[in-house]
């Protein structure tokens, strides 16, 4: 940057560097998007064509961004886990949240036609992004949990409410009437004796999110005198599974040991795109 009589104005800047060795969380949540969702027509209680477009769009981001070991995305939000030893951008706060933000927003506009190809965009999508520092593995693993549990109690929540409007004839406020006070057991009831829909037969996807990890992949290809070798690459991939209980995290210890990629196939995965 050219020097000049005007430079001093940079000491106005704030640096915001976030804490060295902590975990880095930023959360994108969608603005609005009660209205987008009505306004474009999404399905209820869910839409696979836009979970997968937030699928889509979070992986362009874990493939831009190598420091990220890990993506939870329900709903219209996601959770992108930065290792504790991430050095881009120097750790600077806003540049992290603005980059990822803006790279996730600009992605789900860039693939809206691959996932609602006969349903142009009416309106602009909107995100907005924070990101919090957590200092041990317990609390990162506390917050992924407490991300998911939320998954489960809305989508739980939102499949009675459809039903009990699409199927049972109640008005939007008389459906909330009758769930209000009701325990989850209450809702598997409800949902099967009176429209005999098996809750737990319902796709991974709706009730526990997806996770997004990194996997290595094993490439034969000739070497440079023409014999065949192996080539390792690292390529993202999809999974709706149990984020909550240890098997996940024994499955993918290097998650947590701040590893690009894990070497062994483990979980239920939707495959990389």
């Amino acid at each position: 940057m050219a020097k000049s009589k005007y430079t001093y104005v940079r000491n106005f800047e704030i640096e915001n560097r976030l804490l060295p060795s902590t975990w880095l969380v930023a959360r994108i949540d969608g603005q609005g998007f009660t209205n987008f969702t009505a306004l474009h027509g999404f399905r209820k209680p869910n839409d696979v064509r836009a979970l997968d477009l937030m699928n889509r769009a979070a992986k362009m981001v874990m493939e831009s961004m190598q420091e990220i070991v890990l993506g939870y995305g329900q709903s219209d939000e996601y959770s992108f886990v930065f290792s504790k030893d991430a050095k881009a951008y120097d750790r600077r706060q806003s540049k992290l949240s603005t980059l990822l933000v803006s790279r996730f927003t600009s992605a789900y506009v860039f693939y809206w036609g691959e996932f609602f190809p006969d349903t142009p965009l009416k309106s602009l999508p909107a995100f907005d992004s924070r990101i919090v520092m957590y200092p041990s593995n317990k609390i990162l693993r506390d917050y992924l949990c407490w991300r998911q549990a939320d998954c489960h109690i809305n989508n739980m929540y939102n499949t009675c409410f459809w039903a009990l409007v699409d199927k049972g004839g109640l008005d939007r406020k008389e459906a909330e009437k009758r769930l209000s006070g009701t325990l989850s057991k209450d809702k598997h009831e409800l949902l099967f004796s009176e429209f005999g829909i098996n809750y737990n037969n319902e796709a991974e996807i709706f009730k526990k999110g997806s996770v997004l990890v990194r996997d290595k992949q094993h490439t034969n290809v000739a070497g440079p005198d023409g014999q065949p070798t192996q080539r390792t690459s690292s390529v993202v991939s999809i999974l709706h599974c149990d984020i909550i209980k240890d098997k996940f995290w024994t499955q993918h210890p290097e998650i947590l040991g701040g590893k690009a990629a894990r070497t062994e196939e483990c979980g239920d995965s939707a495959g990389a795109e």
